[in-house]
């Protein structure tokens, strides 16, 4: 339960600290005293956004600190999940910056304030007269009616499916798209592979084929210049080999009378060795030499399809086709692939679709099985807070396709008077009307959930008198099993309270601050007094004070 506020620098109140109790605690105070104040604090530790417009001293930063005692409540695994230390005594602080920059604080641990509002929904309901216009959401109305199944760990079982099934159906979607794009296209990929791979390219032929195709149509002159190197070399008429041969023998011949002679006799040997086998190089390249039409038509053909596709495809080397060549591979790969991978996952949506219907089915069976309970405790209620001709329906609606919450929708339906028809509940509830409904279904919630804390803020908006008094019973009734605190105009609700707390305002010199403090007795009795007659007492007003807090 919340045990205690402490409040600094947020609107009107410059300071401010507060004790709450078990039961049901009551705040009241003169309209614009600081009530909603209170409330707008409280909704800081409770995760709500907020800026810089919340500071009362814009020089100076916002303190809003709530401690919870939740011993007896079994969230010990929320902390240990979120890697918090867990105290009996929690406390939640969160301060607002001057520069409008925020940071939040469960137990002197810094959180964002996903995590905040995550714990604060296990600790504390705050009701507000919004609130009671979301009793006309579809999505407010079935989220009720599950409040009442108590199935949550199904909801959660079939939202993991939902999550599972929609990222399927959304990829399988893809795949369809891509399939159909990709099949429109396969005719072109695969004219255009089909053309690469009949050539059946090699990386470097094209420079190869290209000093081929120079030798061949050059074949008659390199073969002449080849032949008449070798005759000049070794032929009959001029054979330089001979020669050399004759000349080295000779120097050899006088090596002994002289030594120049036989280090020149070296050297002509080595020469006469290195021409002989320049020589025997060149026949053998005479003899390869052969002018070969075929080969020329051979290699000017090839060669004419390799530039053909290396204009069509925009480069300049057997290499970049033989890339292109094996992306079109994988694209053709790609979309072969495609029939494979929607069956596969085809089959998977087909297997998730019956676990959701399956799971949905369970949800809304559940869902059948409370509903009359809900509208008989809701009528029954409603009848005790004037309404005696007051009927209301929770009407299921299925729907085709998968929803977030199963596969149907909520709508609550209402009608106060005798013999007239049922009407969604924006149609025909008044404001007080909605108010008592609200009352009626808040009070059936406290006997499903563990909550610590309910607070209503003028939840009694829009009634008064016996009604009023009524409202404050089922409220007081609410408090003997968790901690209830009801900010209220009226006597009737006000004087059910265990405490009474006082917001008023007052001015000093400079400024103007909110206050609270908790009323003593003799104090409680002048301001229910002051509710039934206004600021003039009356000893009437005391007396009927005195009769409302004996009850």
């Amino acid at each position: 339960m919340l045990q205690s506020i402490y409040i600094q620098n947020y609107a009107l109140i410059s300071e401010l600290e507060i004790d709450f109790n078990k039961g049901l605690n009551i705040i009241t105070g003169e309209t614009g005293a600081g009530k909603s104040i209170l409330l707008g604090a409280l909704s800081l530790v409770l995760g709500q956004r907020a800026d810089t417009s919340v500071l009362k001293d814009k020089s100076q930063k916002c303190f809003v600190e709530a401690k919870f005692q939740i011993k007896q409540y079994k969230i010990k695994d929320f902390f240990k999940q979120n890697d918090l230390d867990y105290e009996e005594i929690t406390t939640i602080r969160r301060e607002i910056t001057d520069n409008g920059k925020s940071r939040a604080f469960i137990n002197d641990t810094p959180v964002n304030l996903s995590i905040l509002k995550d714990l604060s929904d296990k600790l504390i309901d705050i009701h507000s007269q919004h609130e009671s216009l979301l009793l006309g959401d579809d999505h407010f109305q079935l989220s009720l009616v599950d409040s009442f199944a108590n199935h949550h760990e199904l909801l959660d079982k079939y939202l993991n499916k939902y999550e599972e099934y929609h990222v399927l159906t959304t990829e399988y979607k893809r795949l369809i798209q891509n399939a159909d794009k990709a099949k429109a296209d396969l005719d072109y990929f695969q004219f255009q592979f089909d053309q690469l791979e009949a050539l059946k390219l090699v990386d470097g032929e094209q420079e190869e084929l290209e000093e081929e195709l120079v030798k061949l149509n050059h074949a008659e002159e390199i073969k002449l210049n080849l032949s008449n190197s070798y005759n000049l070399l070794s032929g009959e008429e001029v054979a330089i080999l001979s020669n050399l041969k004759q000349a080295k023998n000779s120097i050899a011949s006088i090596s002994k009378y002289m030594k120049e002679g036989d280090e020149l006799a070296q050297r002509l040997d080595s020469v006469y060795i290195e021409l002989q086998d320049i020589n025997n190089e060149i026949e053998q390249l005479n003899e390869k030499v052969e002018h070969d039409p075929s080969r020329i038509e051979f290699i000017r053909e090839r060669l004419d399809n390799i530039y053909s596709l290396e204009q069509k495809h925009k480069v300049s080397t057997v290499k970049e086709l033989i890339q292109i060549q094996e992306e079109l591979q994988n694209k053709l790969d790609l979309i072969n692939s495609y029939d494979f991978e929607t069956e596969k996952i085809k089959k998977e949506i087909e297997s998730l679709h019956k676990e959701l219907s399956s799971l949905a089915n369970q949800i809304s069976a559940n869902r059948k099985l409370i509903i009359p309970k809900i509208e008989n405790k809701v009528v029954e209620i409603l009848k005790q807070l004037g309404i005696p001709n007051a009927n209301f329906k929770v009407e299921q609606i299925l729907v085709d396709e998968f929803l977030t919450t199963g596969k149907e929708i909520i709508k609550f339906l209402f009608s106060a008077n005798k013999n007239v028809a049922l009407e969604e509940l924006s149609k025909v509830a008044s404001g007080g009307e909605i108010s008592r409904l609200m009352l009626s279904i808040k009070s059936l919630i406290v006997e499903t959930t563990t909550l610590p804390t309910i607070i209503f803020d003028e939840i009694d908006s829009g009634t008064s008198g016996e009604i009023a008094d009524k409202m404050g019973s089922i409220i007081k009734h609410m408090s003997e099993k968790m901690q209830v605190i009801n900010i209220t105009h009226l006597p009737q609700i006000a004087s059910k309270g265990d405490y009474h707390y006082l917001v008023y305002k007052k001015d000093n010199h400079e400024t103007t601050n909110t206050y609270i403090k908790l009323l003593t007795k003799d104090e409680r009795i002048n301001e229910i007094a002051k509710m039934l007659s206004g600021e003039a007492l009356t000893d009437a007003a005391i007396q009927n004070a005195r009769v409302l807090l004996s009850k």
